[in-house]
């Protein structure tokens, strides 16, 4: 004889074990478990509207205006020009002579940059622990050196009268002197007066600074390399200059992407340590940060013509950038 159940329908059913009516799975605030990231998304999206559209757009703006000191105090409207800015920078000798030295010190800088940051993460790799551990923070120093202090502290250095480096350079023979650089003394030379000289220095400068960065970052990756291959390779033979092009290069090349786009976005938009170094006086020395500077901030005020120096200097940026992540991708390099 079949027994039925006398328990209630409803009863019978959050009884049976196995069965359970499929909803959609939600937190204790009532959303879907796949919208909870996106709804964490939102405060740093704020932030990053706030702190970095918010002025982009404002720029873009201003770049189509005129606007200067009565215009910013409120005692008279901005006006619209159009791409007046824009037709007027170009059309000034100064834009273009900034822009070169803005794009050969970017050529110069961001590959000394890198090779000497490479250089000292390998030699990081090769050391003990402790003795690491020790050449990391001295050169972390350099890297935690504000940029306007790195200018005065290279502006030192160079000085024409009481700079270390005619010093020292004065303290060589003078036929060495003479066969190295054409010269014997170099009393009173001044480095910071001439735009190769000051470029010169700024290179140093930046690289200086630059580089623990580079060498830290580098660093990191190569602890990620299994030590298996580098063994395999010490047992075949190879050269150290032979692993590093055919294990580290390859397998850091990730890394090497990310760092060499950063410098370039770096490089291209110094401005501290040559306003430091070689002030406003000097137009030759101008490169596209300190061209917009002068132009938004010094009398008359144009902020206009600055704000689109400053536009047209993100746009190569972005150009620059996107092509070069193009160039990776093409090469499945990420």
């Amino acid at each position: 004889m079949t027994k039925t159940s006398t328990l209630p329908r409803g009863e019978r059913s959050s009884a049976t074990p196995g069965r359970r009516r499929a909803h959609p799975a939600r937190k204790a605030s009532g959303l879907p478990v796949w919208s909870i990231p996106y709804v964490l998304l939102i405060p740093g999206l704020v932030v990053i509207a706030a702190l970095l559209l918010y002025p982009l757009v404002q720029m873009v703006t201003i770049s189509f205006q005129k606007v200067g000191l009565l215009q910013i105090s409120g005692r008279r409207p901005a006006e619209w020009l159009g791409w007046e800015n824009y037709a007027s920078i170009f059309d000034n000798d100064i834009f273009w002579s900034s822009l070169r030295n803005t794009v050969v010190f970017a050529v110069v800088a961001v590959p000394l940059t890198l090779i000497l940051g490479t250089a000292v993460g390998v030699l990081l790799h090769r050391l003990g622990s402790k003795m690491s551990l020790f050449v990391i923070i001295g050169i972390m120093f350099a890297w935690a050196v504000p940029p306007v202090a790195q200018g005065v502290i290279w502006r030192w250095l160079f000085d024409a009268e009481a700079g270390i480096i005619n010093w020292a350079l004065n303290l060589l023979p003078d036929s060495l002197s003479s066969a190295l650089f054409g010269r014997a003394d170099w009393t009173g030379e001044p480095w910071l007066n001439d735009t190769w000289s000051i470029y010169m220095v700024l290179t140093i400068c930046v690289v200086w600074a630059g580089f623990p960065f580079i060498a830290v970052s580098v660093l990191a990756g190569l602890k990620g390399i299994p030590a298996e291959l580098y063994e395999a390779a010490r047992v075949d033979g190879s050269t150290p200059w032979r692993t590093f092009r055919k294990i580290t290069f390859p397998l850091l090349k990730p890394v090497f992407a990310v760092l060499t786009v950063l410098s370039i976005i770096w490089d291209f938009k110094v401005f501290s340590q040559l306003y430091v170094l070689a002030g406003t006086t000097n137009r030759d020395a101008y490169n596209l940060s300190m061209y917009a500077v002068t132009e938004a901030f010094k009398a008359p005020q144009k902020m206009g013509s600055g704000a689109a120096i400053a536009v047209v200097l993100t746009v190569i940026l972005l150009i620059v950038t996107a092509a070069y992540i193009r160039q990776m991708f093409k090469q499945e390099e990420l």
